[in-house]
């Protein structure tokens, strides 16, 4: 009996591990990482490349660092912090008004 109860427990929390696994798969997102992003790239570029050519080249192609960007010109939350310090000090907010104008200062898109 006590082996009985052993293995229907043992069944139970297995397929509760799975049930949960098949959960877990199915709420993964379906969007892509960079980095399987960029395997499927060099893959595609790859073409037939064979054996050791192709293992040099995908070494390359997935070692490459992505093109520079251009700076963008979206403005840090710290940034915004520091100008708008600077704009109360310069217009000597104190208590409440100082508040209202950091809210509304920090809160305008830049």
């Amino acid at each position: 009996m006590k082996k009985l109860l052993t293995l229907l427990g043992l069944g139970l929390s297995l397929s509760f591990g799975s049930a949960y696994a098949a959960d877990a798969a199915a709420a993964a997102p379906a969007a892509k990482t960079a980095q399987q992003s960029k395997m499927t790239t060099c893959n595609k570029d790859a073409g037939d490349k064979k054996g050791d050519e192709r293992k040099a080249f995908m070494k390359e192609c997935l070692g490459a660092k992505p093109a520079a960007e251009a700076p963008s010109k979206k403005i840090t939350q710290q940034e915004k912090m520091k100008s708008c310090n600077k704009e109360a000090g310069d217009k000597a907010l104190k208590g409440d008004e100082r508040k209202a104008f950091m809210k509304d200062c920090l809160s305008n898109k830049g």
